[in-house]
């Protein structure tokens, strides 16, 4: 298990946030069909002593929530490899049945799993790949950069099979160390021609691609299609659509939910009953139920302890 500071279950929760989570829990069913959906970074993670871990208080509070059998589930941009290795074995502490995760932005589903040999895996319950059209459409973009002789950009693809990772290209083989160095989660760092690219991309299905363009904005006004950073799934998808896919596949009512998350990319807060919105962004997601905000992730952690507190007393 990773280390982690301080002790589980310290915090409170302040009066508004004890009455939204009553109010919440005695005009839904959450009790009998919700379950709680939570992003990573920003939200259920800390920094500590140089690495990133599972909030301790967020630990201790999920892992009472899933006693009292509610569903718990990860929504991150992350990729299944990257959580495997990064919180695997936190969240197998979390719970002795396989843990559902929505990742990529919402591309791919599944559950991490403690194999008998005490390893953490990912198993696929669906996805949503790009289209050839997709693909071809983003290497439209690339190209048209790197004919213009912008070639300060890399392109990370993350394939359907989680093991093998993070991928990333880069138009100049000279760079190619550098960008292994500075992006370790990489399991491959290539250089070559976008045609290279194209054939890389198409061998095998792909679920989602960020574009990173590093030049300066002024050398990129030519160019209108091209974003400093772009996401790109599959039409449509998104935090939503794959929390939607997850409880639909899982059993549990989403609109009965509590969904936790720190950004404008967490869009699946507007389909859950009850949004936690950790930190102070103002995400302004549309939500069924309502909204309470809390500090950071002790705060979210204290809000999770209060809700299962109120899950024992109202569960059926």
């Amino acid at each position: 298990m990773l280390s982690r500071p301080g002790s589980a279950g310290v915090g409170k929760v302040d009066t508004t946030v004890r009455e939204t989570l009553r109010e919440f829990v005695a005009g839904s069913r959450f009790a009998a069909e919700g379950g709680v959906i939570t992003d990573l970074d920003g939200t259920a993670v800390i920094e500590h002593e140089g690495r990133v871990v599972v909030a301790p208080e967020v630990e201790f509070g999920l892992k009472r929530l899933h006693d009292l059998g509610r569903p718990v589930a990860i929504n991150t941009l992350r990729f299944p490899l990257n959580v495997v290795r990064t919180f695997g074995r936190a969240w197998a502490a979390i719970s002795d049945a396989p843990l559902p995760l929505v990742s990529l932005n919402g591309a791919i589903t599944g559950t991490l799993r403690e194999t008998t040999g005490g390893a953490v895996v990912f198993e696929e319950l669906d996805a949503v790949p790009l289209t050839p059209g997709e693909i071809g459409e983003v290497l439209a973009g690339v190209e048209g950069l790197v004919a213009g002789g912008i070639d300060e950009l890399l392109l990370f693809h993350y394939p359907r099979d989680w093991t093998a990772g993070e991928i990333i290209w880069t138009p100049v083989a000279d760079r190619a160390d550098h960008v292994r160095a500075k992006y370790r989660s990489a399991s491959e760092v290539f250089s070559g021609t976008v045609e290279e690219l194209r054939a890389r991309l198409l061998e095998r299905e792909v679920c989602l691609i960020f574009l990173l363009v590093e030049a300066p904005q002024d050398r990129l006004m030519a160019y209108q299609h091209a974003r400093p950073s772009s996401f790109v799934t599959h039409g449509g998808v998104d935090k939503l659509g794959g929390a939607e896919r997850l409880a639909a596949r899982l059993g549990f009512a989403l609109e009965h939910s509590v969904g936790c998350g720190d950004t404008p990319m967490d869009s699946f807060l507007k389909g859950c009953g009850l949004a936690v919105q950790v930190g102070p962004m103002d995400i302004e997601h549309r939500r069924r139920a309502a909204t309470l905000r809390v500090p950071d992730p002790a705060g979210l952690g204290a809000a999770l302890r209060e809700l299962a507190e109120l899950q024992k007393e109202t569960a059926p």
